[in-house]
């Protein structure tokens, strides 16, 4: 089970079945480029696993321009 942070939210959400970032941000209905995975303290790719007990922070990426 992956507990996850969804950007300044205090509420962590937890989800089962989860094992790489991808399916992470498909599951939040997020593209690749839309958000920052980070898990203790470093930025996590695509294709990077996700194991059970993992803790990963959602930072939501906005462009203002």
């Amino acid at each position: 089970m992956i507990t996850v942070t969804l950007g300044s939210e205090k509420q962590p959400v937890t989800y089962p079945k989860i094992k790489t970032v991808l399916q992470l941000l498909h599951k939040l209905n997020l593209r690749v480029n839309d958000a920052l995975i980070i898990r203790d303290g470093e930025l996590l790719t695509p294709d990077r696993h996700l194991h059970d007990g993992d803790h990963v922070t959602v930072r939501p990426v906005t462009s203002r321009g």
